[in-house]
């Protein structure tokens, strides 16, 4: 496990820590309260991508999907109100095969066992309030 203590200016060492640790097509489950940064962390690994896009939180949509022009991809997800069953009965499953990574917020642990079980890379990050900043909780 990693701990990275970061103010919204310093976001860049979170993103440069996953950039050399995670591989190119990963899952990370987001975990934290709300308003704790979890789409704030997506915004910024989006913008180290490439990604020109305005990356917004895909509560009502479910998944938001950028595409870099470097080729390195980013999926979005927001399971907030979607237990495991649903996810599974939509076929949402499947968009985890698209190369690139898969930001997960409001994942289940049941959804986080089957991935891992079925040989996916998965990481979390948990994210909790510290002080004027966010303390990063990186499990790889």
């Amino acid at each position: 496990m990693k701990e990275i203590v970061a103010s919204l200016s310093e976001l860049d060492k979170v993103v440069t820590y996953l950039e050399n640790t995670l591989p190119l097509h990963a899952i990370v489950f987001l975990r934290g309260d709300l308003a704790a940064g979890k789409t704030t962390l997506t915004q910024a690994i989006a913008k180290s991508k490439g990604i020109d896009s305005e990356v917004t939180s895909p509560t009502f949509s479910l998944q938001q999907c950028y595409l870099s022009e470097k080729g390195e991809n980013l999926y979005h997800y927001d399971l907030y109100r979607l237990d495991h069953e649903s996810f599974m009965q939509m076929g949402l499953f499947e968009e985890f095969e698209k190369e690139g990574w898969h930001m997960v917020e409001w994942g289940s642990d049941t959804l986080k066992a089957f991935l891992e079980g079925v040989g996916y890379n998965v990481a979390t990050i948990d994210i909790e309030p510290h002080n004027n900043a966010r303390n990063y909780r990186i499990h790889v």
